[in-house]
């Protein structure tokens, strides 16, 4: 990769975000397809928000990610929102376009496109736990693909209600139940439900630990977390232990990347490409 005066750049805002692998992915796609664009990784500090995004503006970015904490907190710093990204009430990327910060989604479909690839998510009832950005992308591809039904668990009943809400609200059809994170009546919905979703940061490198007691589980129940470092987390680890079919998060990140790659550049890259990249990298 040449870097000139004429390259463009993109790149992820999140705290922390050293552990991330899209600059690896987006740089080797972007020399495989011979795109002068350069990715890079921003640790941007809760309630830096307004400053980060005003200045990538004015500095040309031509886009970029954003990931924990703030995928929630940059919707206000916006001038406009994709309909998917209302729906969701997150933004995980951001592309400049005449002047103007416009937000979108791609976790929904990213992750909906990986989860595919082993289990149909149509019919099902889906355990989310979380409430955040990533669970509300999550819960919304869920929907989208025809779940049945779906149980939001997190540790603030609140904000798991108010994700419910906005569910029942966009999409009727589907069955929508809350809970908070602890107790019996917890631990029976996780058991009532045949896929289970970790959409928080728990258990991430340098945030050990299992977002629910493993005993939670049933043999039999398939498993997925958005994390994707470390490969295998705690509750991945312990959830295959317990006879659950288990799946970590690296495909859900490449295909999101590789849908907010064709918003910045108007070129669509090859996500087994990209995939491959991060594979070797790790």
């Amino acid at each position: 990769m040449k870097i000139t005066a004429h390259t463009r750049m993109v790149g992820i805002i999140g705290y922390p975000v050293r552990h991330s692998l899209s600059p690896v992915m987006h740089n080797a796609e972007f020399a495989r397809l011979g795109l002068d664009y350069v990715y890079v990784a921003w640790e941007v500090h809760p309630g830096e928000i307004p400053e980060a995004v005003k200045g990538l503006r004015v500095l040309g970015a031509v886009g970029f990610n954003v990931t924990v904490p703030h995928k929630q907190a940059v919707v206000a710093e916006l001038d406009e929102l994709s309909e998917e990204a209302k729906a969701i009430g997150a933004v995980n990327t951001v592309r400049f376009e005449n002047g103007r910060a416009v937000g979108y989604n791609t976790d929904a479909s990213g992750w909906r496109e990986d989860i595919e690839r082993t289990i149909s998510l149509a019919g099902e009832k889906i355990c989310i736990i979380g409430a955040g950005g990533a669970a509300r992308a999550v819960a919304v591809g869920a929907c989208q693909a025809g779940a049945a039904a779906l149980v939001i668990c997190n540790r603030r009943f609140e904000t798991a209600e108010t994700l419910g809400e906005l569910l029942r609200h966009y999409f009727p059809s589907v069955e929508v139940t809350w809970s908070g994170l602890c107790g019996d009546h917890c631990r029976e919905l996780v058991r009532s439900c045949h896929i289970i979703v970790n959409a928080t940061p728990v258990g991430m490198t340098g945030k050990g630990g299992c977002p629910i007691p493993s005993d939670w589980l049933l043999p039999g129940q398939f498993v997925y977390d958005t994390i994707y470092t470390p490969a295998e987390t705690q509750f991945l680890a312990e959830a295959k232990a317990r006879g659950c079919r288990v799946q970590n998060g690296l495909g859900m990140l490449v295909r999101q990347g590789a849908k907010a790659f064709e918003l910045w550049t108007g070129v669509k890259p090859d996500p087994d490409a990209m995939e491959r990249e991060v594979r070797a990298f790790l």
